[in-house]
């Protein structure tokens, strides 16, 4: 039966059609082997928002999602207890102002009971040290307030750079510790970035091209930089190609990346029919002597502009075939 249905086959492409066609000699061709890895969209620059003070979050103006621009209110921490702080020091600076008020007017008295020679000098000395001390006290009491205010002031949370709102992990109300992460904002554009196999880490070379497969369409990119630090066996690299910006962040993307080159048969694609299940390819055996031959066929690649598929067996390096080749 399997010799009925080949002579068949051979019967199709043995007619006149494949008597003209134009030979195709087959010969080893180095090819580039790719592995398909699945690559992260990843922003360029990625910073916390922090708050620079402890207390409670009282105000929160974005969410995930929203574009903010560099120094933008993003949150507000109250610390109850730098008010109260503020105004102790006010009730401070005006009892020593108060006492400042009474050392004055006894320094006066003590230049015109000077004057009269009824005190000595340096009696009159120590009013005006008095002073003096009152003075300095005021003007630290004040330093101290300023700088309660500049640290009520820090409880404002500023966006540190332009972009997009990552995340977002606390809510209103939420108490906060100096240092903690309040929105984590993305900016600078977006690159890809690959965890390859460890295997393939002497393969790769940084500015290699390679294939990224998004929505059934092919993009070209370049391997931007190749990280010499191995981290759970997998080698980080990072991509540059263009047209990511629509892609959410740590969105994943299919990438051919190249391994390494090896040596196969290639055919045209065209010249492979399909018969019941089985690869044939014309092969000529004489001038006017064409017969199908069995092969086992392998990836397809694109060499030159011209689809190519991969011969496992069933051919030989000097085969031709008779197909229409350029």
């Amino acid at each position: 039966m399997r010799g009925l249905i080949l002579a068949m086959a051979i019967g199709v492409v043995t007619g006149t059609s494949a008597v003209a066609e134009s030979p195709f000699v087959v010969e080893p061709i180095e090819i580039v082997e790719f592995k398909s890895v699945f690559g992260r969209v990843e922003a360029r620059n990625r910073v916390p928002a922090r708050s620079r003070l402890g207390g409670t979050l009282v105000s929160l103006t974005v969410e995930e999602g929203d574009m903010v621009k560099e120094g933008a209110l993003l949150a507000t921490v109250d610390d109850e207890k730098l008010r109260i702080q503020l105004e102790a020091n006010d009730a401070q600076i005006e009892v020593i102002q108060a006492q400042l008020v009474n050392a004055r007017v006894e320094l006066t008295r003590g230049e015109d009971l000077l004057q009269r020679g009824v005190t000595t000098v340096q009696r009159l000395d120590a009013l005006r040290t008095q002073v003096e001390v009152l003075q300095g006290q005021i003007e630290a009491a004040q330093a101290q307030a300023r700088v309660i205010v500049q640290q009520a002031a820090e409880g404002d949370v500023l966006a540190p750079i332009s972009g997009i709102v990552l995340r977002v992990p606390v809510t209103r109300g939420a108490v906060m510790q100096a240092g903690e992460t309040i929105v984590e904002i993305g900016g600078g554009g977006v690159f890809l970035r690959l965890a390859v196999p460890e295997r393939h880490a002497q393969s790769l070379k940084e500015g290699a091209e390679i294939v990224i497969e998004r929505e059934g369409n092919s993009r070209t990119g370049r391997l931007d930089k190749i990280f010499p630090l191995i981290e759970n066996g997998r080698v980080i690299a990072d991509v540059e190609v263009g047209g990511l910006e629509g892609l959410l962040v740590d969105a994943r993307v299919l990438v051919s990346l190249p391994v390494g080159k090896t040596t196969s048969l290639m055919v045209p694609t065209q010249a492979i029919l399909t018969r019941f299940g089985l690869d044939y390819v014309p092969v000529r055996r004489g001038a006017d002597d064409v017969v199908l031959r069995n092969v086992v066929v392998g990836h397809e690649s694109q060499i030159n502009g011209e689809p190519m598929t991969q011969i496992l067996s069933g051919l030989v390096a000097g085969d031709i075939l008779a197909v229409d080749h350029e």
